[in-house]
């Protein structure tokens, strides 16, 4: 047997009660080259275990002399299936030894505290054991099953795949798309990542550039018929595309209803880089150190460099692709130089601040490169006694509007969704999100050279007036956080 648990380099071990699980933990230690003890009270089972050529001796494990025979090993393994007894033996052990490494078996949540209460320093309780190792194999075996599954659909493509990512992707989903490329390179099959919308963010620029990842904008395909198998990854949408949708794979429940052949959905992690990794290790491949790098960034990039809501998934995924990742390029897509838009409509937003208590708004004006307003919300987030931000600004007659928090009692997506979801078109979730509002709903003034000015203080006042109330702020007076 072999339960490909690692031994420290401790040799000497006492087992107390040997069952089932007192026996299979023995023959695993002695597979290992350990000595090992073992008590039990039942004679004819120590007989059996010495036939066996085991180490083994009869007492009884509730009476002092079982832990005079264990006295001078170096960890005690308490594992009868009687809680009681198993008690008494750690009442004498630790009567009589304070240093020896005890490991005590439960048989539920109440006992296993009396038993640390006793001076077990780890308590095991088999049902939970059993019940986790039949998850991880439930877990093992869907995996395998829903690997099988999307290569066969892959397979079946007859000219090319499409990989259609979210609108104006983001890191998570590009990173997303270029893993499931390289799946279907990986079986044989030709693709395309496509996406609606820009990639507007310099970040999210600079890692496709620096990464090579090869983009297609949809209006720039002449042919849609060549794609006769076709992908939606972290959260797409095909409601422009006209396409039928094969595969589904993210991290977050559709908002359009799909009735794909294949869907992967999981919201018990927290990036569909997480999702992808875990398809690219069941077949096996050898990751490229593009795509590693990029499905590490897309982790980082979702969890907020680890600091949100990651699960042990997100972990152990960043942990398989760190050593193929090259990280000076990460370090090149984390710090890229901010173009003067930017600059400018991030001065703008701190000159115009208005912050009330830990909440910050802020009118950028008229900009010319709306991603900047989204650069200008995460810097400012980083202003002292702030939590939440938002920035918004004008432009082809349209309020952009970027909002960040990271205060845990705000979904920054359900407060844009509560101030203009009915006016205007928002997105997002608990930490990031974006509105886009039409100008004329606020003002109803006709956009010219001779209004702009006017437009620019009537839209502050409503907009901040707005979010600020959905944002369960009381008063409208702010200051610029001096």
């Amino acid at each position: 047997m072999s339960t490909g648990v690692t031994i420290s380099s401790i040799s000497d071990y006492a087992i107390l009660g040997c069952g089932s699980v007192g026996y299979a933990v023995a023959e695993e230690l002695v597979e290992q080259g350990k000595d090992v003890l073992i008590i039990d009270r039942d004679e004819s089972r120590v007989e059996s275990l010495r036939d066996q050529d085991l180490d083994a001796r009869t007492a009884d494990i509730r009476e002092p002399e079982a832990a005079d025979l264990v006295a001078e090993r170096d960890v005690v393994l308490i594992l009868a299936s009687d809680v009681e007894s198993n008690k008494r033996a750690v009442e004498h052990i630790r009567e009589q030894n304070d240093g020896q490494f005890v490991v005590a078996r439960a048989s539920d949540p109440v006992s296993g505290d009396e038993l640390e209460e006793l001076g077990a320093d780890v308590v095991i309780n088999p049902s939970s054991v059993i019940a986790e190792s039949a998850l991880r194999a439930l877990e093992s075996g869907e995996l395998e099953y829903n690997a099988s599954k999307l290569a066969d659909l892959i397979e079946e493509t007859d000219e090319r795949l499409a990989i259609i990512t979210q609108d104006s992707p983001d890191p998570d989903s590009i990173a997303s798309a270029a893993a499931m490329q390289a799946v279907a390179d990986h079986l044989g099959v030709d693709s395309d990542i496509i996406y609606l919308g820009d990639v507007g963010h310099q970040e999210n620029r600079a890692f496709v550039n620096l990464l090579g990842i090869d983009l297609v904008q949809w209006d720039e395909i002449e042919d849609y018929s060549v794609y006769d198998t076709v992908t939606l990854v972290d959260s797409a949408t095909s409601e422009e595309l006209d396409l039928e949708v094969d595969i589904l794979i993210d991290h977050h429940e559709p908002e359009q209803e799909y009735e794909p052949e294949f869907v992967d959905i999981r919201p018990n992690m927290s990036s569909s880089s997480t999702i992808m990794t875990k398809y690219i290790q069941e077949f096996d491949m050898n990751v490229s150190e593009e795509v590693a790098t990029a499905l590490l960034y897309g982790i980082r990039a979702e969890t907020l460099d680890f600091k949100r809501d990651t699960t042990p998934a997100d972990l152990t995924a960043a942990a398989y692709l760190y050593p193929f990742a090259n990280h000076d390029t990460l370090e090149q897509v984390e710090s890229p130089s901010m173009s003067p838009e930017t600059l400018d409509v991030l001065a703008e937003a701190i000159a115009n601040r208005d912050v009330q208590g830990s909440h910050l708004v802020s009118n950028a004006g008229f900009v010319r490169d709306r991603e900047a307003l989204a650069q200008a919300a995460s810097h400012l987030l980083n202003l002292e006694g702030v939590t939440t931000t938002a920035v918004f600004g004008i432009a082809d007659e349209t309020i952009f509007l970027a909002g960040r928090s990271k205060d845990i009692r705000i979904n920054i997506g359900k407060v844009l969704d509560d101030a203009y979801g009915e006016i205007g078109e928002t997105a997002g979730h608990s930490t990031q999100a974006s509105a886009e509002i039409p100008l004329g709903i606020f003002t109803g003034i006709e956009i010219s050279e001779d209004t702009r000015e006017t437009l620019l203080e009537l839209t502050e006042e409503a907009v901040k007036r707005t979010l600020f109330d959905a944002m369960g702020v009381e008063g409208t007076e702010g200051s610029n956080g001096n």
